[in-house]
């Protein structure tokens, strides 16, 4: 009973993520989003997104390298908030067993740069023409773990705000995910 206790539980919560990310992008995409903008310390929210985390990063034994500054932005938290649960918590699913996520975030004059290295197997060339489609999942090994969403709603939001995001494999082995976002006072109007 336990077992299939756990399965369910599971997989109503896989479920239920999947409904809320299909309404968040239907939403997006049809322009019936209200934001609420504010202005708040993105350092502070990657800071929340890390704890909210904490039950996967301990179970993995990940570290952390971790530099913040301290930086004001204008938009919607909440939905910021998924940007950075998405991309942090990939960093984490595709990282080994003890590996090591390393966080930057980077406030010019100009624009504020996030940055997210894990210590995974990096994204293929093929695949990484596609990681923001809806639905889209490079690696078939986790797709237990996820629905194909996450990227693709990360980069409307990240659009929604003008701003930009890349990946790219680095060197040695692993990814690199990177969110760039104009620094002004007024964010385009949406």
């Amino acid at each position: 009973r336990r077992r299939y206790t756990e399965k369910i539980l599971f997989n109503t919560r896989r479920l239920s993520e999947l409904v809320g990310n299909v309404l968040i992008i239907s939403k997006l995409e049809s322009g019936a989003v209200d934001i609420n903008k504010e202005s708040f310390r993105l350092d502070e929210q990657i800071r929340q997104s890390i704890m909210l985390l904490e039950p996967k990063w301990v179970e993995k034994e990940i570290e952390f390298d971790i530099e913040l500054d301290e930086t004001v932005y204008d938009a919607d938290k909440n939905l910021l908030l998924h940007v950075w649960n998405n991309i942090i918590g990939n960093a984490i699913k595709f990282s080994p067993h003890g590996g090591l996520v390393t966080i930057r975030l980077i406030g010019t004059a100009e624009e504020i740069v996030f940055s997210v290295d894990d210590c995974g197997p990096g994204i293929s060339e093929s695949s990484q023409k596609h990681i923001f489609d809806k639905f889209y999942q490079a690696d078939s090994s986790h797709k237990q773990e996820g629905n194909g969403l996450g990227l693709a709603l990360v980069k409307r939001i990240i659009d929604m705000f003008d701003g930009s995001i890349s990946a790219e494999n680095l060197p040695e082995s692993g990814c690199r995910f990177k969110v760039v976002l104009k620094k002004q006072k007024n964010n385009k109007k949406i």
